[in-house]
């Protein structure tokens, strides 16, 4: 009987686990198509995952914290755009995340963008809401700055 007890609150330990994890897109089509659907903007993340030690640290400091996970189940769509130098990509991937590196015009990583977009006549037109980067000061400092990008106040 303790068996089947201690099981059971593994598996409902493990559900809650995953449940608590977020979905990063890497496929833009498919996080434009749940943007739309869901009516929040997208935190597009530029990294270098395996190479930029800005990236890490904003990774390790906030986007892995409860708090950021919280923050963002409800407010945006998460979408990892990533140039690694160590981990291969499929062309169409690298091609992807060059093509929209231009279009934001990054020059440093990481940058995080918000922004919304829509479809139309095949063509993807983006709005942008604003950016950042790393801010210093942990998970509370850096969402403060996104709730005012996703969230401005009217003046």
């Amino acid at each position: 009987m303790k068996k089947i007890v201690f099981i059971a609150l593994f598996l409902i330990s493990a559900m809650n686990l995953q449940a608590q994890e977020l979905k990063w897109y890497t496929d833009v089509t498919e996080a434009i198509t749940i943007s739309n659907k869901e009516q929040k903007p997208m935190l597009m993340f530029f990294t270098g995952s395996d190479w930029c030690g800005w990236c890490i640290r904003l990774q390790n400091e906030v986007l892995k914290t409860e708090e950021f996970k919280k923050w963002a189940a409800t407010n945006v769509v998460l979408v990892e755009l990533d140039y690694p130098r160590a981990v291969a990509q499929t062309p169409e991937l690298k091609n992807q995340n060059n093509q929209l590196q231009q279009a934001f015009g990054i020059q440093g990583f990481p940058t995080i963008f918000f922004t919304s977009a829509e479809t139309k006549d095949g063509r993807v037109n983006f709005k942008g809401l604003g950016k950042t980067g790393y801010v210093a000061g942990g998970p509370s400092a850096w969402l403060t700055v996104a709730e005012e990008i996703v969230h401005p106040k009217k003046s």
